[in-house]
């Protein structure tokens, strides 16, 4: 080759990077490294000085909680339920009850008597049904009784069997029910599942109170 260079020997010359733009690409690096730990730092700064995240939680529940009553329990079974306090229902032996039979089957009512008194009810008339409700009567039971005895008389006589239909009528007297025997009639529920019902009848119901929820 002509000119003022020559190449000689069997070595070639290196090309290398310019120094000058590595050193551009380190400075931009480093400068953005320090402008991110800067701008942390200030966020750091301004969550200790305001209360950041903890003032946010100690807010948020309290925005959130409400004040809401706790329902009550209820006495009774399946269809209407007694509205009565406990105070309301009488005593067995303050009720009279009349057994009276609807069915075809005799001695029922009779039966039927004894068991309750055995159980502390007083008995009044026991024999067979008015022509009015005579094997007319398709469930378990009938109960009659005065207006006054729907929450009070009616409700006791019903914790001694399951599956009655309660009824009022003109009577005055609301101590004085009738207890008149369907078809569908098997027993009286058993002693103890008896007792069991009036005693959740008669037991003192708490008083709903607020709660908070949140």
């Amino acid at each position: 080759m002509g000119g003022q260079y020559r190449i000689t020997g069997d070595k070639y010359p290196r090309l290398r990077r310019p120094k000058r733009r590595r050193r551009l690409v380190l400075a931009v690096v480093a400068s953005t490294t320090a402008l991110g730990l800067a701008g942390w730092g200030t966020l750091q700064l301004i969550d200790v000085f305001t209360g950041g995240d903890d003032q946010a939680a100690a807010a948020g529940p309290k925005a959130d909680c409400s004040a809401r009553v706790s329902p009550s329990p209820t006495a009774g079974k399946a269809g209407r339920k007694p509205s009565g306090s406990p105070e309301s229902y009488p005593a067995p032996g303050k009720i009279t009850v009349n057994v009276l039979n609807a069915t075809p089957r005799s001695g029922l009512a009779k039966d039927t008597a004894e068991e309750l008194k055995k159980r502390g009810f007083r008995i009044g008339n026991v024999g067979n049904a008015t022509e009015e409700y005579d094997k007319k009567v398709k469930g378990t039971a009938l109960l009659l009784g005065a207006k006054a005895a729907e929450d009070t008389a009616l409700p006791v006589l019903n914790t001694q069997l399951a599956g009655a239909r309660l009824k009022t009528d003109g009577r005055k007297k609301a101590t004085e029910v009738d207890l008149v025997i369907g078809t569908g009639f098997k027993a009286l529920s058993k002693q103890k599942d008896a007792d069991a019902a009036l005693a959740e009848l008669t037991r003192p119901k708490p008083t709903p109170t607020p709660t908070k929820t949140c």
